[in-house]
């Protein structure tokens, strides 16, 4: 039985065949999101990222996907992979759904994505019965990579970060108004090169303007992201994604602050996947 899981974000996707519940190949591909690039991209990456050891054939995919909330996605990333695989039994699903398994295997409980952007699940054990509003970069991803970032270049050019930080800063980035602006609103990715200051928060998290900033943005996605589902104070709140691993010591602190239980902390899902699908 070979069971081939992915991991699919938009910049990189981890793949993982187990095989008799082991693992047999494990290996990073160009990523996809069904959302801002055409399934010929994916095609590609199906047809020239893997390694050129990897068996012709598995028995079941299970696809989580950035972008895959929506079902004409799925069907789009289903098809793909079909005909890449032919023979075998293909699952699409959200990235959202890969938290929940990651996180809370077959338990009750709320998962919550905090990397470059962010989201959340109430998840019952079995399915995702209640799920956050994302309304993207531009007006939600609180407490996200790109919120954080956001932050940190605000405060930059408004005069209100101290000095000591605002020479460190200069001396990192040397970034003016105009080369900023002209950028952000030209650059392809415009949420990851905003996320891209979110650096510079990590490197600088003990200072306490960077902890209190950190603090307000992890605040503003417990109040949208987990606030909203009835019972959270008592339920276990888990996280997947980079900026929850990396800021772990201040979203701790904020959730605690609040009397909400923390469970794991992971940087990817791909070590809860496989346990997840390890255990049955």
């Amino acid at each position: 039985m070979r069971l081939l899981i992915a991991d699919g974000g938009a910049t990189k996707t981890e793949w993982i065949l187990l095989e008799n519940r082991l693992v047999k190949y494990r290996f990073v591909t160009n990523g996809f999101n069904p959302n801002y690039a055409p399934v010929s991209a994916f095609e590609n990456v199906l047809r020239s990222d893997f390694p050129a050891s990897f068996p012709v054939e598995v028995d079941e995919i299970r696809y989580y996907g950035s972008g895959c909330a929506a079902e004409d996605n799925c069907v789009l990333v289903k098809t793909a992979i079909q005909k890449r695989f032919p023979r075998a039994e293909v699952a699409v699903t959200h990235d959202l759904m890969a938290a929940a398994h990651a996180t809370l295997g077959r338990n009750l409980g709320i998962a919550c994505i905090l990397g470059t952007g962010s989201n959340s699940c109430l998840y019952d054990g079995n399915r995702i019965i209640g799920q956050g509003i994302s309304l993207g970069y531009l007006v939600g991803d609180e407490g996200s990579g790109c919120h954080i970032g956001k932050e940190v270049v605000r405060s930059f050019f408004y005069e209100m970060m101290p000095e000591e930080l605002c020479r460190q800063f200069d001396a990192e980035y040397g970034l003016d108004r105009g080369s900023f602006v002209n950028r952000l609103y030209h650059d392809a990715q415009p949420s990851k090169y905003l996320a891209s200051f979110s650096r510079f928060a990590g490197n600088h998290q003990d200072h306490p303007f960077i902890k209190d900033l950190c603090t307000r943005c992890f605040n503003a996605f417990i109040d949208s992201f987990i606030c909203r589902y009835d019972g959270y104070s008592s339920l276990n709140v888990s996280f997947v994604g980079s900026v929850a691993y990396h800021f772990q010591a201040i979203l701790r602190d904020a959730l605690n602050e609040r009397g909400i239980s923390v469970g794991q902390v992971l940087q990817s899902p791909a070590e809860g996947l496989i346990r997840f699908y390890t255990s049955e």
